[in-house]
C-alpha cells in the first residue's frame, strides 16, 4: 500500500513539474519600423522615421518599448498603442505612451502590462504603435509590432 501510494505521490509531482515547464514562454523580442507609409491610410506629407524595439514577456503580460523617431513635420503631440492589423484596421488607442518627448526627432521608453486582450492581439501581430502630430492628427508614423 505505501509503495502504491508513494507511486501515485511521485507520478502528481512528476506530471505538476512537466505542466510548469509547459508553460514557461520565454522573454519575446518586440520589433516595428515606423512610417509614414504604415499609416492608414498612408500618410504623405512626411519623410520621419524610426523605430519600436522591446520585450515582452507572455507570463506576466509585460512589454517594455523603446521607441526613437526622428524628421516629423512638428512636435510629438502623443504616442500610443493601438488594436489593428498591419494592412487595413485603425482603432481608437488601446495603451498610451508615457514620456513621449513634444520635439520633432527623440527617444523615450516604458513599461505597460497588457490586458488579456491586449496580449493576444499582440501576439497574433494585430498591434500597431504609432506617434501624432499636429499636422497628422490621427498618426504620423506608425510601426506595425511584431514578435520573435
Amino acid at each position: 500500500m505505501k509503495k502504491l501510494l508513494f507511486s501515485a505521490l511521485t507520478g502528481l509531482v512528476l506530471l505538476s513539474a512537466c505542466k510548469k515547464d509547459e508553460e514557461t514562454v520565454p522573454t519575446m523580442q518586440v520589433s516595428g519600423t515606423l512610417s509614414p507609409s504604415n499609416e492608414v491610410p498612408a500618410v504623405t506629407n512626411s519623410t520621419a522615421s524610426g523605430t519600436v524595439t522591446g520585450m515582452y514577456t507572455p507570463s506576466t503580460k509585460v512589454l517594455n518599448y523603446t521607441i526613437t523617431y526622428s524628421g516629423l513635420t512638428g512636435p510629438a503631440t502623443a504616442g500610443h498603442l493601438h488594436f489593428g492589423d498591419a494592412k487595413h484596421a485603425t482603432a481608437a488607442p488601446t495603451a498610451p505612451f508615457t514620456g513621449v518627448p513634444t520635439t520633432a526627432s527623440g527617444s523615450f521608453s516604458g513599461t505597460v502590462t497588457l490586458n488579456a486582450m491586449q496580449a493576444d492581439s499582440l501576439v497574433a501581430k494585430r498591434i500597431y504603435a504609432n506617434i501624432h502630430t499636429t499636422a497628422n492628427a490621427g498618426g504620423e508614423l506608425r510601426a506595425n509590432l511584431t514578435l520573435k
